[in-house]
C-alpha cells in the first residue's frame, strides 16, 4: 500500500493510501483518535476500518493530523485538525475525479472531527463513528444531520458512556430522510480492549445492510502487512490500562494500540 504526503494547510500530511481497482470507486476517509494521547493512523481500530473499507472496493485514505508522525505542524485542539481532514478529503478526490460517493469514518476525537467534516461536505453520503466524546464535544452542529451513519460504543466505556451520546443520537434520528443508528459492543471500554474483533462485526454488519455483502475474496494484497497492529493492554509504567483514568477524549499509547 502507498505511503503518501500530501500538502495540508500546516504543510505536507503523511498518510496511507489504497486506491480502489474500479475508477467510479466511492471514497473513504478514515481519522485517528486525540493525537496528545498517542492517536495515529496506526491505531488497530483504523487500521481495521481502513481495510473493512478496502475490502469493499473503495479507494481509502488515513492520514496523521499536523505534528503526528511526519505530517508538519502543531497541534491546534479541533480547528486544525478540521482543516487536515478536509484537505485530506480534497486529495482523495483529486487522486479519484470519478468517484461517485465518499464515506466517513473516525475514532473518539477523530469521529468528531469527521461529524464536522461531514457537515461541511455535501458529498459525504455515510459515516462511521466510534467511541463520540458526546461529553466532552459539542455535537449540537449536528441538527440537522445531513447524512446516514452509525454510532458505535462499549457498553463499559467510562471516558465517554453510552448515555452521553444517546441525547445526540435521538436528536438526529428525527431528521426527516435521515437514519442514524446506535449499537453498544457488550463489555467494551472506550478503547475496546480486547474486543476490536466484535466492533468490526458491528461495523461489518451496517456496511453489508447499507452497501450490500463485502466481496468473499480479499482485495489484493498491499504492500503494507495486512496483519492488524496488536493491542496493547497496559499503561507505559505497566499498570493496567483503565479508560476511567484518561482524562482527555483520547486514546493513550499508540504503537501499534487499540489506544492510539
Amino acid at each position: 500500500m502507498p505511503e503518501v504526503i500530501f500538502a495540508g494547510p500546516a504543510g505536507r500530511l503523511e498518510g496511507r493510501y489504497q486506491p480502489a481497482k474500479k475508477k467510479n470507486a466511492p471514497i473513504a476517509i478514515v481519522l485517528h483518535p486525540h493525537p496528545q494521547f498517542g492517536g495515529t493512523m496506526n491505531n488497530q481500530i483504523v487500521y481495521n476500518l481502513f481495510y473493512d473499507f478496502v475490502d469493499r472496493g473503495f479507494s481509502v485514505l488515513r492520514f496523521n493530523s499536523r505534528g503526528v508522525g511526519r505530517s508538519q505542524g502543531a497541534f491546534d485542539h479541533g480547528a486544525g485538525e478540521l482543516s487536515d481532514a478536509a484537505a485530506a478529503l480534497d486529495w482523495a478526490q483529486t487522486m479519484n475525479p470519478d468517484a461517485r460517493a465518499c464515506w466517513i469514518a473516525g475514532v473518539s476525537f477523530g469521529a468528531w472531527i469527521g461529524m464536522q467534516l461531514l457537515m461541511r461536505r455535501p458529498e459525504i453520503e455515510g459515516f462511521i463513528s466510534i467511541g463520540a466524546m458526546a461529553n466532552r464535544y459539542d455535537f449540537s452542529f449536528l441538527a440537522p444531520c445531513p447524512s446516514s451513519g452509525l454510532f458505535v460504543h462499549g457498553s463499559e466505556d467510562r471516558v465517554s458512556p453510552v448515555k452521553e451520546v444517546m441525547g445526540v443520537i435521538e436528536k438526529v434520528k428525527t431528521q426527516k430522510g435521515i437514519r442514524i443508528e446506535h449499537t453498544v459492543v457488550e463489555g467494551a471500554n472506550h478503547f475496546f480492549d480486547g474486543k476490536v474483533d466484535d466492533l468490526m462485526v458491528q461495523v461489518g454488519a451496517y456496511l453489508d445492510n447499507r452497501l450490500g455483502p463485502k466481496p468473499t475474496s480479499r482485495s489484493e494484497a498491499p504492500v503494507e502487512s495486512r496483519e492488524a497492529p496488536a493491542a496493547i493492554a497496559h499503561q507505559p509504567d505497566g499498570t493496567p490500562a483503565n479508560d476511567a483514568a484518561i482524562a482527555d477524549p483520547a486514546d493513550s499509547v499508540d504503537t501499534a494500540s487499540s489506544r492510539g
